[in-house]
């Protein structure tokens, strides 16, 4: 044995098997103390993020990008496999005629892939992938697309059941790209090559630990689909547990499409709602909290890598702004979200000073009370309307509470007759504003005077 350990020394294996070999406490997993939550190196985490571009793994400024969002207390990124944008790498290698070879890999591609996985370990921010995006296949984006035969040596369109063009938008679901596996189309002809890019992008993501599974980008697609790969990503996973969701397009989280992924926690091992930060107001927390009550007996996390809502957005007429973008982040960590991240710009806040303040707020609050350790609580306050106060709270010790602008509020603390300190944070500068001393075994008022919004802490 030691004859051997020191040859290993000698030609550097012996570092590079310790290197590869991880422990199943240090993967991103369900948090074994409360499985509503995610943990990571076997301690609980929070995921927050806010990053200015989705496919990130693309972006030549990256590693200044992330230690930006790192600084400010973020330590979630989405990234979807994507390479349809100007001055994209694709996966595949050109031939010197101008066509893809979808049976070769394009180094840079996968190269770009594995240094975002290197670069987001070494700062411990997790990975949320999305392995297919629609709108990469239909409208323009299919003119330049690889897998349209008119752009690659390995099929005609006869042979693939392809067409030229798809003009629809792809929420139409028109696309037969998205029905290829064997109880829709089988079409064996095209889904060869893609099950040898999803088992390329799993041999570089399997090597690390901070990596979650999303099959699409909010699609209208079908059940089947997402099931095939469900079960593909997990039969080619070798021994290592994955974690996958299924990002539906459906605005509405009560509905029978998100209970393709709700209802099988079998198949999908987290849920993603990005959709519901479509609505406003209180319908937006209202329809968070009917998932979570939906899964009481068996909870597991529930993330939201997009939260739409700019100023500079195209759906300002609907009220999906600035403010909203704010209110719904705040709404996700205090109702119980494992991971709650802003969209990129102009749909959403991207990497901005707004959406840094908001993820600085929170690390503030999250230094004095822990969020996992509290509930929403709305049964102890009272407020005029709907949409001005939320509250998570652990009865008797502590209690989170976000004012959405300068109202007031009733709170219950009849539960502990001692002194409380509130302490709190203005999120317009992320930085802790007023200290207050007050009496518990009572109900309080308390006054927010802050007009873009407050989180108060209350031990």
């Amino acid at each position: 044995m030691k004859k051997l350990w020191l040859l290993l020394l000698g030609t550097g294996l012996l570092i590079s098997a310790c290197n590869n070999s991880t422990s199943k406490e240090t993967w991103i997993r369900p948090w074994s103390e409360n499985p509503g939550y995610w943990q990571y190196k076997g301690k609980p985490v929070l995921l927050l993020g806010a990053t200015s571009n989705d496919n990130l793994f693309q972006n030549v400024n990256l590693e200044s990008h992330l230690d930006s969002l790192s600084a400010a207390g973020g330590n979630v990124i989405r990234n979807t496999m994507s390479d349809r944008d100007p001055g994209d790498e694709r996966a595949f290698l050109r031939t010197a005629e101008g066509k893809y070879d979808l049976e070769k890999w394009n180094d840079a591609y996968w190269q770009r892939f594995e240094k975002m996985l290197t670069l987001t370990s070494e700062r411990e921010i997790m990975v949320q992938i999305e392995i297919w995006d629609r709108f990469d296949h239909s409208r323009d984006q299919w003119l330049t697309d690889p897998y349209n035969p008119n752009n690659n040596i390995n099929y005609i369109y006869e042979e693939a059941g392809l067409d030229s063009i798809y003009p629809l938008h792809p929420g139409q679901n028109r696309q037969p790209f998205f029905f290829t596996v064997p109880v829709l189309q089988n079409n064996e002809v095209l889904l060869k090559y893609q099950q040898a890019f999803v088992k390329k992008l799993l041999s570089v993501s399997l090597k690390y630990d901070n990596v979650l599974y999303c099959i699409d980008n909010e699609t209208s697609g079908v059940e089947e689909w997402a099931t095939y790969w469900a079960a593909f990503l997990k039969e080619n996973s070798g021994d290592k547990d994955i974690y996958i969701t299924q990002m539906w397009d459906n605005w509405d989280v009560k509905s029978a499409t998100h209970k393709r992924t709700i209802d099988h926690p079998e198949r999908y091992s987290f849920i993603d709602i990005s959709q519901n930060s479509q609505l406003t107001g209180y319908t937006n927390w209202e329809n968070a909290q009917y998932v979570f009550n939906y899964i009481k007996d068996n909870p597991r996390p529930v993330n939201s890598t997009k939260i739409y809502g700019s100023d500079s957005g195209s759906w300002l007429s609907r009220g999906i702004n600035t403010e909203h973008a704010i209110q719904t982040f705040f709404r996700n960590v205090l109702g119980g979200f494992a991971s709650s991240r802003f969209h990129r710009p102009p749909s959403g806040l991207g990497l901005s000073q707004a959406s840094i303040n908001c993820l600085r707020t929170v690390r503030k609050a999250e230094s004095l009370v822990k969020i996992w350790d509290t509930d929403p609580r709305m049964d102890l306050l009272k407020t005029d309307e709907n949409n001005q106060v939320y509250l998570a709270a652990k009865e008797g010790e502590a209690y989170l509470l976000y004012f959405t602008g300068p109202w007031k509020c009733s709170l219950d603390l009849t539960a502990h007759s001692g002194k409380f300190t509130a302490r709190w944070i203005s999120i317009e500068t992320g930085e802790w504003d007023k200290t207050e001393k007050i009496k518990g075994g009572a109900i309080v008022e308390l006054q927010s005077d802050f007009e873009k919004g407050a989180l108060v802490v209350i031990k």
